[in-house]
């Protein structure tokens, strides 16, 4: 792989100037009903329903003020917040999901601006068309995880996480395409270098967990789980050399621990969070009773259900919105 320059705990603090204000200084969430302090950042109260707004805005900040489309791919939140961005500065965006999409997340996207095709039967399917569709026109074509200022935009969660908790002794991040993890690693690695970065991904999609491991670009032959936001079957080599410097483990999560954990999280905050989004918290649970008395952060980042998987994963939800 080609040596890519580090990230920038000091690109994160000016990214902090630059991101639209609507998608910072989220809210901390908290819980005793562990044995361990837990610490949440909520990233599910904006207009897109999650992080990507941050890693968008700062990318978009920084692209030449031009009105020549941009094209990308997404399985849904990414595209969003790269429309809500994009729509800001005037510039047109095509987006390619997989045919499998959310229709939630494919909707918003339409909705914030994008032109949006279904191609593919997974978002690396979709991905590779998006790419083919840039070439043939000459157009840009924006990777989640394969942008430095994407990654930094990310990172500024962190930021305001040590900014708001001391002595946080472990963070635990959704791990997709890399550029959250890659983000947050960044500034903990700079400014809290005892902090503990563990990247969470799904046992059903365990490219990034091989590739890191390995050292090099892992593919796997399909992407199986419930969290479509972090379903990846190709790795993209920058956030995997990336991730090297920035995180110290991936651990995996299957299905039904992250079901519970969106369940721990609507139970305990009332928050309806997407498979993707609890992964962090995840993998929190798993290892509770190794954490015990240690402080421990992580974020929700999604919280784009269809009504039809919050009847199916959250009954409960369904219940109380009847009462």
């Amino acid at each position: 792989m080609t040596k890519q320059a580090p990230l920038s705990a000091i690109n994160i603090e000016d990214a902090r100037k630059r991101i639209d204000p609507i998608f910072l200084n989220t809210d901390l969430l908290c819980s005793d009903r562990l044995a361990l302090s837990l610490v949440v950042k909520d990233e599910t109260e904006n207009p897109i329903r999650s992080f990507k707004g941050r890693g968008t805005g700062y990318f978009l900040a920084d692209l030449a003020d031009e009105r020549t489309p941009l094209v990308s791919a997404s399985a849904g939140n990414f595209g969003q917040g790269l429309a809500y961005n994009a729509a800001r500065h005037g510039r047109p965006l095509i987006v390619f999901a997989s045919l499998n999409a959310n229709p939630l997340k494919i909707e918003a996207m339409r909705r914030f601006g994008a032109e949006v095709f279904l191609a593919g039967e997974d978002f690396d399917a979709a991905k590779e068309a998006a790419k083919i569709y840039a070439v043939e026109r000459k157009l840009q074509f924006v990777e989640d995880g394969a942008s430095a200022a994407i990654a930094e935009g990310a990172g500024t969660i962190a930021a305001e996480l040590t900014e708001n908790v001391e002595n946080i002794d472990a963070v635990f991040i959704p791990l997709g395409n890399g550029a959250l993890a890659a983000g947050i690693g960044c500034w903990f690695k700079s400014r809290s270098p005892r902090t503990r970065v563990i990247a969470v991904a799904a046992k059903g999609a365990p490219c990034m967990a091989l590739s890191y491991n390995a050292g090099d670009v892992i593919s796997t032959s399909e992407a199986r789980t419930i969290a479509d936001g972090i379903a990846v079957r190709n790795p993209v080599p920058s956030a995997i050399e990336w991730l090297k410097d920035t995180i110290d483990d991936v651990v995996l999560v299957d299905d039904d621990q992250l079901l519970d954990a969106m369940r721990f999280a609507h139970d305990t905050w009332e928050r309806l969070v997407e498979p993707a989004g609890a992964a962090g918290l995840a993998a929190i649970l798993v290892q509770a009773s190794a954490l015990k008395g240690c402080r421990v952060a992580t974020m929700l980042c999604g919280a784009n259900l269809t009504d039809q998987q919050i009847k199916l994963w959250l009954p409960s939800a369904v219940k109380d919105s009847a009462c």
